[in-house]
């Protein structure tokens, strides 16, 4: 009689269920059936972190819910102000030293939705 270790007997259960075709080759799992929400019921607004950069984005504005690319505004940075000041100091103070004040790569973007003028966020350099 040869003994096979690890196996399970006849009339034991596995372990676990095994997974669905679908769970298996990494479909999408079975949903309960939809049903309407009652008036008066609470909600669940579920919101996600949109990376801002120095371009304008496209994202669900979680103030208004619409579907918007973002408006942006710039400024000059801390670093912009601060080659400016080391600029001064080098002896380039007629304007030169105002450049950096102009360089997109010196500028901090603020991003507004359109559609409801609240501001989304801010994309700081440095």
């Amino acid at each position: 009689m040869s003994t096979n270790k690890g196996a399970f007997a006849p009339s034991a259960p596995p372990p676990y269920a095994p997974p669905s075709y679908s769970q298996a080759v990494g479909g999408v799992p079975p949903q309960a059936p939809f049903t309407p929400l009652q008036a008066g019921a609470p909600t669940t607004v579920v919101t996600t972190v949109v990376p801002l950069g120095s371009q304008s984005t496209h994202m669900i504005c979680p103030h208004c819910r619409a579907e918007v690319d973002t408006t942006t505004k710039t400024s000059p940075s801390v670093v912009a102000w601060l080659s400016g000041f080391i600029i001064c100091i080098l002896g380039c103070w007629m304007g030169c030293c105002l450049i950096p004040c102009c360089l997109n790569d010196c500028m901090d973007v603020e991003h507004s939705c359109p559609h409801c003028n609240s501001f989304l966020g801010k994309y700081k350099r440095g």
